[in-house]
């Protein structure tokens, strides 16, 4: 049954938008919206009408803005816009990316503060709740002036001149418009310029990104507390005391899920006494400053993300109760730019300290373990190679993680001079997320296999169901084997949230994201 969400612009939350990514959403406007839409178009249907010249309105665009456009010509500009910008290149956007765009540059429009007309929002609406996908190409938007490409790709299909994706392939949309009952939309003055100035693509792919590192996130956390009980770790670097020194919210958090989830460990018991070490590696006992760290990167990244999602951010603005049309620079992505570098170290990090402790797993001189996690070392090369792997895309996500945002190339002969390049930004995103899912794939496999050379000892509760759901896919590897399909598997179960159930089962814990 299809979820209805009504739309209040401007009150979008975290929650609204991971219903919106998670499946197709009905969107219905609330009605308090309409006088405010009705009273700023019609402040731009009487500078269509007048003489004075208007960006957007009556006159080109970028560079061109002093080029005077006759009032027989204003449709034809705003038709010749979409037409003109819709040069993107590469492979399409997921169709939870476009949901999020559609409905984002509804709920943008919707303020009233972009003079459009209500059938704008309602054709973006009707298109989004038929659940046809716009074909948007991936590539071709620098972040500003608005993710013109992309969103001019979303507007082509409106108008019927684009395409949709439908059952993976490119079609016609005049068809599909046509099939569900929507009319192509007809634009008038300005509407064309507020459906392509704006940040929707940047946003929606950088939450897209969000909302797909969640479950990789509660998966690093269950999996790297397995690891501390295969290796037979302290619980000591997780007390109260020590984080509440320090203050840091996430590291906080990050300390209390992992005294969770290692509570009533077996394991653990077996070694207060008598155990020579002193100390952990960094990459056991500083997991919540780390990790930590990393949760209140990405905390921060949700709050601008949210706020991006309810922000009016096309060119110029119409202010209704004075009559002004104000050109600014909202269209500007570097707050999103920002976000998603931010968001590209944190998922960076995440992975890499997991690969140290694949790493010290492997090493017998650190962990006490069987060499390369294998009973019969040298005959049995064990993990020795899935380390390798490990490493290798942790290495890919330290180039992936460089800032996007301090690359600028000016365009538009120079009028747009700086820009965000937040689409990029937040693209890259999901080839990070990837490669931290199949670090994290080896690392449960790996201390998995650590945990059975402790038996008869059992982990906790908690970590022997993550033990048992590996177990399911991935059975344990006495000898060398042929491993990259465990590899796969067991980094599909972190994708798609297996794990998650373990950490959400954890009662009383602190929120992951905490938007207050």
């Amino acid at each position: 049954m299809t979820t209805t969400l009504t739309l209040v612009p401007g009150a979008l939350t975290l929650e609204h938008l991971h219903a919106i990514h998670a499946a197709p959403t009905r969107l219905e406007l609330h009605p308090d919206a309409q006088p405010a839409i009705l009273a700023s178009a019609a402040v731009v249907q009487a500078a269509a009408a007048g003489d004075a010249p208007v960006y957007g309105v009556n006159t080109g665009f970028g560079k061109l803005a002093n080029q005077r456009i006759s009032a027989d010509d204003l449709a034809t500009l705003q038709l010749n816009l979409i037409r003109s910008h819709s040069v993107g290149v590469g492979a399409p956007l997921q169709p939870e990316v476009v949901r999020l765009m559609l409905a984002l540059k509804a709920a943008s429009l919707a303020r009233g503060f972009s003079g459009v007309r209500p059938v704008v929002i309602d054709t973006l609406l009707a298109v989004h709740n038929a659940g046809l996908v716009p074909y948007v190409p991936s590539q071709g938007s620098v972040g500003a002036s608005g993710d013109l490409a992309p969103l001019s790709h979303m507007t082509l299909a409106l108008l019927g001149e684009g395409e949709m994706l439908h059952d993976g392939q490119r079609v016609p949309a005049a068809p599909l418009l046509a099939a569900h009952g929507i009319a192509p939309l007809q634009l008038a003055a300005k509407e064309g310029l507020a459906l392509i100035n704006g940040t929707q693509t940047s946003t929606a792919l950088a939450l897209h990104a969000f909302l797909s590192f969640e479950p990789v996130l509660e998966s690093a956390l269950v999996i790297g507390a397995l690891t501390v009980d295969a290796a037979r770790g302290s619980d000591g670097p997780f007390d109260p005391r020590i984080h509440a020194l320090r203050g840091q919210p996430g590291q906080i958090d990050v300390a209390q899920y992992y005294r969770a989830l290692l509570a009533g460990s077996a394991i653990r018991a077996s070694h207060t006494e008598g155990d020579d070490r002193v100390q952990d590696p960094y990459c056991l006992r500083c997991q919540p400053q780390v990790v930590g760290a990393c949760l209140d990167q990405l905390r921060h990244a949700a709050l601008v993300l949210v706020r991006e999602a309810n922000a009016v951010t096309d060119n110029p603005l119409v202010f209704a109760e004075d009559g002004a049309m104000v050109s600014g620079g909202n269209f500007h992505a570097e707050p999103v730019a920002l976000a998603a570098d931010a968001m590209a170290v944190a998922i960076a990090e995440v992975g890499a300290i997991a690969e140290r402790r694949i790493a010290m797993l492997i090493d017998a001189s650190v962990s006490r373990l069987p060499p390369f996690l294998t009973a019969n070392a040298g005959l049995n090369s064990g993990f020795m190679i899935a380390h390798v792997t490990a490493a290798s895309v942790a290495s890919e996500n330290k180039s992936l993680a460089h800032p996007a945002s301090v690359d600028s190339l000016p365009t538009s002969a120079n009028q747009e001079d700086h820009v965000s390049m937040a689409t990029f930004a937040a693209r890259r995103l999901q080839p990070m997320i990837a490669n931290v899912a199949t670090i994290l794939g080896i690392e449960w496999l790996a201390s998995a296999q650590g945990i059975e050379f402790l038996r008869p000892l059992t982990s906790s509760p908690a970590l022997e169901r993550a033990h048992a759901l590996l177990r399911t896919e991935c059975p344990a590897m006495p000898t060398d084997r042929y491993l990259a399909p465990d590899i796969e598997r067991a980094s599909a179960l972190v994708r798609r949230g297996a794990l998650s159930g373990v950490f959400r089962g954890l009662a009383g814990l602190p929120a992951l994201w905490t938007l207050g």
